[in-house]
């Protein structure tokens, strides 16, 4: 409701211009029809411009606009890539997800929506927060297993990017007993180890998926410092520092795995020893930007 402020009312212009009528009549004898009129808009005008205002109801302040964190173009680009990337060397198929630590809010992450990794667009990633749900999802679904990402970014604040992958080359040591060890050097990361989470310990008969933060906290334990973790009868997850250097660490995790299978028909196999493995890998990783470029051009041009 218009509230009008003291001390005027309604009738105050009414008031003011039959007083000013009744001054102007009191000359009305001396002045002619014209200067009556005048007068008479004069007084109107002054009332208005009196009354009027006071008549506005108060200004109400804008509503401040939440302030949105834009992430880092480059950010969102190198994700879609990954995506693309990891689908063109089969690590990924038309399931598995990676994901990267937001730059503007280091609890949230980027994660596409729920779609195949090939055909991840920039319109596509999607922002989470800590417990894994979509800032802003637009009516748009969220892989059921985000809860991978959100438990280990919670308990790994060195990582920046996730892979989560389906491997059929990973799930034999996943369900054997057998260690996934470094066979050769560009492979070195597997030093860390690669422990293997069994779903089946603690949570009993499940549909194998970490559909929830209570699973995936179980295995960011089981991931500890690692830079690999096996996921028993499900796949695999890599963690890393960067995208880039996590994409590397999964197709390697893939191929690695491939070359110690077959290292076994032939015999016993002689892996690197620690301090190989440890200066392999700080020499292999320094260099990740010569094959993560190759990987860029072979995919293309990205939307």
């Amino acid at each position: 409701m218009v509230q009008i402020k003291k001390p005027y009312n309604i009738l105050c212009p009414w008031i003011i211009v039959e007083k000013c009528g009744n001054a102007v009549r009191r000359e009305e004898r001396n002045m002619s029809g014209l200067k009556w009129g005048v007068a008479i808009a004069v007084c109107a005008a002054f009332c208005g411009a009196i009354v009027l205002p006071a008549a506005r109801p108060a200004s109400e302040p804008a509503p401040q606009a939440q302030a949105l964190l834009t992430n880092d173009p480059k950010l969102i680009e190198d994700l879609v890539y990954a995506n693309r990337i990891l689908f063109q060397q089969k690590v990924l198929d038309g399931f598995g997800h990676v994901s990267a630590r937001s730059d503007k809010n280091p609890t949230h992450f980027l994660l596409s929506r729920s779609m195949a990794p090939a055909l991840v667009a920039s319109n596509d990633i999607l922002e989470y927060d800590s417990s894994g749900e979509p800032v802003d999802a637009r009516g748009r679904n969220s892989y059921v297993e985000r809860y991978i990402h959100a438990a280990i970014y919670r308990a790994r604040p060195d990582v920046k990017a996730i892979v989560h992958s389906h491997s059929p080359d990973i799930i034999p040591y996943s369900v054997t007993g057998t260690i996934l060890r470094p066979v050769y050097h560009v492979s070195a990361f597997l030093r860390l180890g690669a422990p293997i989470f069994d779903s089946h310990e603690g949570f009993g008969d499940t549909d194998m998926l970490i559909r929830d933060n209570k699973l995936g906290d179980a295995l960011a334990k089981v991931l500890g410092n690692s830079g690999i973790a096996l996921i028993r009868g499900h796949g695999f997850v890599a963690v890393a520092e960067s995208t880039p250097v996590v994409v590397y660490r999964a197709i390697y995790t893939q191929l690695n795995a491939r070359v110690q299978t077959e290292g076994m028909k032939l015999g016993t196999i002689k892996y690197l020893t620690p301090g190989e493995a440890e200066k392999a890998q700080a020499i292999v990783e320094a260099t990740v930007g010569r094959p993560w470029e190759l990987w860029k051009s072979e995919v293309g041009k990205i939307e």
